[in-house]
């Protein structure tokens, strides 16, 4: 179990704030920090690792990170980090990065083999593409075995297809060593596949705190709209069925008939318009087809 109960002073996008976090997340759990930019999370993610000082505490399992001013220092937090830039010792292979960390050459043939980075164990990071070097990146953060794993955007400068596949890779890391793990993500539909809870926060305050079905969805009204969105879930619901989408920056569910639920699948990207309250679904393409 983390405790996390808070506070600090911060200069927020529009006036000054204050950092005022009580939660508590349960071990092994898969959680989303959500928010504006500027609203605490980012600092959220610092203090959770020692970087930056904070009043409160904080307590992992039964150790006390941090408590009435005494803090443990970030190398005796067992906390792993991965960040958007890359951070990797260019001047080491693939290999030698995640064995700076720890001399366990079992563990880092693992973490490689589940990443497909096997084959790439004795290049530098200046040779591989961006995603190869954020599955180094990640490697290198559970090469520590930690008990908390911090990622903060770690995945928005990829492509979406890359994306889709390291948010796969993140998961399967996450569930095979028990990790407890911390996500900031601006993206509802990452959030939605794979936080098991979604924590927003503004102006250093949690606002919203539940499962991303509860917390992210939201409905349009009546206003006429086409937007592009992508399948996220198909759930049946008697005669009809329910589409989950996400369009930009939200997720929006759609009473579609039972045929063309059939008709769809997680993934596809389609039109969402309406006329007052009559929704339609085109699908534009699927998930499998090539170019989509």
């Amino acid at each position: 179990m983390l405790t996390i109960n808070i506070t600090k002073p911060l200069h927020g996008t529009t006036a000054e704030m204050t950092l005022d976090i009580d939660l508590t997340i349960a071990q092994g759990a898969f959680v989303a920090l959500s928010g504006v930019s500027g609203s605490g999370k980012t600092t959220l993610l610092r203090v959770l690792a020692g970087l930056e000082a904070a009043q409160g505490q904080i307590v992992m399992g039964e150790e006390a990170w941090l408590d009435d001013g005494k803090s443990l220092p970030p190398q005796k937090r067992g906390v792993g980090m991965v960040f958007q830039s890359y951070a990797l010792f260019p001047h080491m292979t693939v290999e030698e990065n995640l064995l700076y960390v720890r001399s366990d050459k079992a563990l880092g043939e693992k973490l490689m083999e589940m990443t497909g980075l096997l084959p790439l164990r004795g290049r530098k990071p200046q040779s591989l593409s961006g995603g190869q070097q954020q599955r180094v990146a990640l490697c290198r953060a559970m090469m520590g075995r930690p008990q908390l794993l911090l990622l903060d955007e770690p995945l928005s400068a990829l492509d979406p297809v890359m994306r889709a596949a390291l948010q796969q890779e993140i998961l399967s890391l996450h569930r095979e060593f028990g990790t407890t793990t911390v996500m900031v993500s601006h993206e509802p539909s990452e959030i939605y596949r794979m936080a098991e809870r979604v924590v927003v926060l503004e102006q250093g305050k949690v606002v919203a705190d539940g499962i991303p079905k509860e917390v992210l969805l939201r409905t349009t009204g009546s206003q006429k709209f086409s937007f592009k969105g992508e399948v996220l879930e198909i759930v049946p619901a008697d005669v009809v069925a329910v589409a989950i989408i996400a369009i930009g920056q939200q997720i929006v569910e759609v009473v579609i008939s039972t045929a063309e639920g059939e008709m769809l699948s997680v993934g596809d990207r389609v039109s969402v318009s309406t006329k007052a309250f009559a929704p339609t679904l085109s699908r534009l393409s699927h998930r499998g087809d090539t170019g989509a």
